[in-house]
């Protein structure tokens, strides 16, 4: 079991406190107007483990973890003139940087774009929405595993109202001891249905990574944040990894429906010894996810990705119901270290415009080393965001 640490606290007082507007405006200093955003998380998860405990401390006598997952505090400037910035960390568990980078609006377009410095790749449309919106609690299995988040690097994009594309070099991750290598990532979309909730999107992207190191760990979740990892395997020799994704998302009022595929290939060199694995090491998954806002809100869109809306009524909430299918096969040749596929059922409950509440069921289905597995958890979240 995981202790809550004492931001914990600051979370609970947080939300208690009355509702702020999203992000507050501090000052206008040098031409640029600073504005300051916050996101405060706390978790909790309760297991049924069938044969595998998925507590991440096992030794604790427990079945549940609880945990503060995100506290975030960013700030953002607009200007001076075309351009903008934003520098961001997160304070909860050991800490890590956020978004730290400058960008130039080329004539004023915030669609043409260059960047410089720590931002999200550009590959999964779940990874590149907000977290505070996420349709679930843990994101989707094939999202955790194969997306590469947030890197230092430079990017430049282009877009219209309806398509996007954008390319970038990135290198290590800000935060020492976190994601290290080096690469680069396209990704294009194209909606030819954007209106008022009425939108059809559909879009491509690539990534790649030098490996700084010969061994690659592959492992992934049941769909859950806090849990142990049910499917693990080291694949040595490892050269660079590169992922190619499919994503799409359709809005027909307060109806969603969004799925994604990645296909990731490890590249191995040949060592001569018969011990010593060679050749390429491909994966595969995806999911497909429905999401239904009980009170009628429907979703916007922003290049590419959908955005949730504010509830229409901030005295009753927003309610939404949300069922997601996820897969996942590592099984290659002789390296079979298994598969996974997981149901999802979701409820969440925004309150006013920075209080959300969710709460998912989670059963999984895991076969590994020629045994299946059937755990299932309950996870909640409370959130206070401004």
């Amino acid at each position: 079991m995981k202790t809550p640490r004492s931001p914990l606290a600051l979370a609970l007082v947080a939300l208690l406190a009355p509702a702020a507007h999203a992000g507050v405006v501090v000052d206008d200093f040098g031409g640029s107007e600073i504005s300051f955003e916050g996101l405060l998380q706390t978790d909790g998860a309760w297991y049924d483990s069938d044969g595998f405990d998925l507590d991440a401390d096992p030794n604790d006598g427990t079945d549940t973890d609880f945990e503060l997952r995100r506290a975030e505090l960013v700030l953002k400037g607009k200007g001076p003139g075309n351009f903008d910035w934003v520098l961001g960390y997160d304070a909860a568990n050991d800490g890590k940087w956020l978004d730290a980078n400058i960008a130039y609006r080329i004539g004023g377009d915030k669609r043409h774009f260059v960047r410089v410095g720590q931002f999200k790749q550009f590959n999964s449309m779940e990874e590149l929405s907000s977290t505070k919106n996420n349709d679930f609690i843990s994101k989707a299995i094939i999202t955790g595993l194969y997306a590469v988040g947030r890197r230092q690097g430079v990017a430049y994009g282009y877009g219209t109202d309806q398509w996007n594309i954008s390319s970038g070099w990135y290198g290590r991750e800000l935060t020492e001891g976190r994601g290290r290598g080096s690469g680069y990532g396209i990704r294009g979309n194209w909606a030819p249905m954007t209106g008022d909730g009425d939108i059809f999107n559909v879009g491509l992207s690539y990534v790649t990574n030098d490996t700084y190191q010969d061994t690659i760990r592959v492992r992934s979740r049941p769909a859950a944040e806090l849990s142990n990892r049910l499917v693990d395997t080291n694949i040595r020799n490892a050269d660079s990894t590169s992922t190619l994704g499919l994503e799409s998302f359709w809005v027909r009022g307060p109806f969603k429906l969004q799925a994604e595929y990645m296909v990731n290939t490890i590249d191995r060199y040949e060592t001569g010894f018969a011990d010593q694995p060679g050749g390429d090491y491909t994966t595969q998954g995806g999911y497909l996810s429905g999401m239904w806002n009980i009170t009628g809100e429907t979703w916007s869109y922003k290049d590419g990705t959908p955005g949730t809306a504010k509830p229409a009524n901030a005295n009753v909430g927003m309610w939404q119901l949300g069922l997601r299918y996820d897969t996942l096969d590592l099984n290659d040749g002789d390296t079979r270290p298994g598969t996974l596929d997981t149901w999802t059922v979701g409820v969440n409950y925004y309150w006013r415009s920075n209080f959300k509440f969710a709460v998912d069921y989670v059963k999984a289905d895991a076969e590994r080393n020629g045994i299946d597995e059937s755990p299932s958890l309950i996870a909640a979240r409370a959130q206070f965001y401004w």
